[in-house]
Formats: C-alpha cells, sequence, structure tokens
C-alpha cells in the first residue's frame, strides 16, 4: 500500500533482494504513474489500484489482463486479495486506515509503517486483529525498535519504554526564530529522506507524538510508561528499560529498509544485503531530553492520548490539514501545532469503536481546522517580527 512513496519504494528494494522468499501480489499507488508503471511491469502484480479512474483506465491500457482499481474501494481490494500474505502499510494519513482494516479482518499480516491507522481507530483495528488472529509488525524504526527489545522480557517486567527521535532541523535553533521559518528549512530534514508530510510531522515533532500514541496500542501501554529522548544520529531506533535497571537498545543505519525486511520475515531473520552498522566509524551516541517550549506538539499528543476516545484521531486530522496548509504558505510553521490545539480545545471526546465512528471524528475535525485556518494565519500576520 503506497507503492511510490518512500515506504514503497523501500519495500520493492527488500523485494528485489529476495526474489526467491517474496513476490509483490498487489500494489496501491496515488497518482505518480511515472513510478508506478515501471514497478508493475518489474513486479507483475496480480492487481493494483490508484487514487483516480483515469489513470486506472490508462494503467488497465498499458497492461492489458490487470485487474486495475481506484478509489477508497480499489485500496481495499488490494489489501483483501486473496493470495495476499503481508500488508505493508505504506499510506500516509488516515487514507490507510480502510484498509489496514479490512487486511487484519481477514487475518492477514499487517506490516504497519503508517501510524495514523493505530491513532485514529487503534481500538478497533487491534480488537479486529486479536479476533482474526492477524499479526500487526510495527514498520515505523522506533516501533520496530521496540517490538525487538520487548523480547528480552516479559511484560510484566518493562519500566518503560523510550522512543528516540532525531529532533529534526530546528533542535538547536533559537525559539524566538521560529516565527521565521520556511517551509525549505523545515523540508530539510538532517537524517532521513521522507515524504513532505512525514518531514513536516519531524520538523514539528508530531510524528513523536504520534509514535507515543501509536505505541500505547501496539504494547498496550499507558502513556506513563512512554518517554521520548532526543538522539540526534537517529542509529538507537528505541530503548526498552526493565525494572532491574537493564536498558535495552536498537541499533541499525537510518535506513528504512532493515525494519520493512525485519517485518516481512518476521519471526525469521534474513541475512541483510545492506549496509552494516560502523560502531567505531559512528564515534558517540548523544541524547538529549526533550523540550516541551520547542515541541509542543508532543505534549499535545499526550493529552489527546489521555483524552482518550476520539481525541487523537481529531489531533491527527487536524493535523494533517494544518500540515498541508503550511505546505501551500496558507499559515506559518508555528501555526501548524496552533491550529491542532485550538480544534483540540474545541473537542469533547467520545468513544470510537468501529471504525466508522473513527472516520467520524476524523471528517469533523478536517471540517473544524478548515475553520480555524484564517483565525491562525490572521494572528501570525499581526503578531509583532
Amino acid at each position: 500500500m503506497g507503492a511510490t512513496g518512500s515506504i514503497g519504494t523501500s519495500a520493492l528494494s527488500v523485494v528485489e533482494s529476495f526474489p526467491s522468499r517474496f513476490r509483490i501480489v498487489s500494489m496501491s499507488a496515488g497518482t505518480n504513474l511515472e513510478k508506478l508503471l515501471p514497478a508493475i511491469a518489474a513486479h507483475r502484480p496480480r492487481v493494483v489500484s490508484v487514487k483516480a479512474r483515469e489513470d486506472a483506465e490508462r494503467v488497465r491500457a498499458e497492461f492489458p489482463g490487470l485487474l486495475v482499481g481506484w478509489g477508497a474501494q480499489g485500496l481495499v481490494d488490494v489489501a483483501t486479495y486473496p493470495e495476499v500474505d503481508v500488508v505493508l502499510g505504506g499510506i500516509v494519513g488516515a487514507a490507510g486506515l480502510a484498509s489496514a482494516y479490512a487486511a487484519v479482518k481477514l487475518g492477514k499480516t499487517l506490516a504497519l509503517a503508517n501510524k495514523e491507522v493505530l491513532v485514529t481507530a487503534g481500538e478497533p483495528v487491534m480488537r479486529a486483529a486479536h479476533a482474526s488472529g492477524a499479526q500487526v509488525l510495527p514498520v515505523d524504526s522506533e516501533h520496530c525498535a521496540l517490538h525487538q527489545a520487548l523480547k528480552c522480557g516479559t511484560s510484566g517486567e518493562v519500566s518503560r519504554l523510550v522512543l528516540t527521535a532525531s529532533g529534526g532541523p530546528f533542535r538547536t535553533r533559537p525559539i524566538e526564530t521560529f516565527g521565521a521559518i520556511t517551509r525549505a528549512e523545515a523540508l530539510a530534514h538532517p537524517t532521513w529522506k521522507m515524504g513532505p508530510k512525514i518531514t513536516i510531522d519531524s520538523a514539528t515533532m508530531m510524528n513523536k507524538g504520534l509514535e507515543v500514541i501509536e505505541a500505547r496500542w501496539l504494547f498496550d501501554a499507558p502513556p506513563e510508561k512512554i518517554d521520548v529522548v532526543l538522539h540526534p544520529q537517529s542509529v538507537v531506533h528505541s530503548m526498552v528499560e526493565y525494572v532491574d535497571g537493564s536498558v535495552m537498545a536498537q541499533l541499525s543505519p537510518n535506513d528504512m529498509r532493515f525494519p520493512i525486511l525485519y517485518a516481512l520475515s518476521y519471526p525469521e531473520r534474513l541475512p541483510t544485503p545492506l549496509r552494516k552498522l560502523d560502531l567505531a566509524a559512528l564515534g558517540r551516541l548523544e541524547f538529549f531530553a526533550l523540550e516541551p517550549a520547542r515541541y509542543p506538539a508532543v505534549p499535545l499528543a499526550y493529552q489527546a492520548l489521555r483524552a482518550g476516545g476520539s481525541a487523537p484521531a481529531v489531533l491527527n486530522a487536524a493535523n494533517e490539514v494544518a500540515v498541508a496548509a503550511f505546505l501551500e504558505d496558507r499559515i506559518p510553521f508555528a501555526g501548524i501545532v496552533e491550529t491542532v490545539g485550538r480544534v483540540l480545545e474545541r473537542h469533547s471526546a467520545g468513544e470510537v469503536l468501529t471504525v466508522d465512528a473513527a472516520l467520524e471524528y476524523d471528517a469533523w475535525a478536517r471540517r473544524e481546522a478548515a475553520s480555524v485556518l484564517p483565525a491562525v494565519a490572521a494572528a501570525s500576520s499581526s503578531a509583532p517580527a
């Protein structure tokens, strides 16, 4: 799912390294046919889905006999195709929710890179996975690290989960200059190459807030047992502290193909063709405390997690709208988290027992965020320099 994005292209690279082990049965993409068409030619899937009907017609013309869908139903068809064993969820945002949910309902393994699935509808998705016996394996590097480090003890022996974060491009920038942050500066991540939405989330650290919420569902951990620490090198991907004081960390080069290979081959480990970690060349590992004033998105995410129910879905949807507005130069960088905060203030959390309910709250939050944007923009334009 999301074959032409950064996760999808990394996954195709992993599959190409193990032609006798993995086969692409189905794939979805948005509108990037320039990348999708060569991928179809290389991997010969049985079914493909794209965003728009006219693009689906073009793909059918290029590949006669290929099953080609489009839109929301096309995504579900790709994820639930009978021959599929593992669904790699790499679609950005809440758009990946329905297909991921459909996959776990059928008992398919979900290798999840899309953190918004569990942020938006963690309870119904995990309940469906437990009912069907589906495995949900994390592909986010941080959660993949936790998944591995948690094998060093029992759940009752865990003291806390520690998510690491690079700190993004503004870890040392004076906070008083945040009003002048440009789109180009926010898109210049120091250690990871990702799509624009995820890169902006890394700059605000909303991505880390979403990962805290995701960790709650993946590992059944309360918010008070989930911490965040800054680690600029992005080599220690996360850690688990046990009650005896031992801290288990997972390290690897900052390449998403490592967690993708782990999820695709789990519970086995396959010999990797990827670059190994050279500790001597690395030299040092640094860790710093998170500054809430510099990264207000993180405490806002903890607030939503503690509120529970629909609050995380609202947080995520409002953030998606705000990030899009920033990328279109309609609000300043600081306006992203301000928009999300204003929407959360307007929301009273309710239960999310179904995916449909989650999507209703998602839609409400998008409307509210859109209504808030003009006031956020006006406030920033009238603020003193």
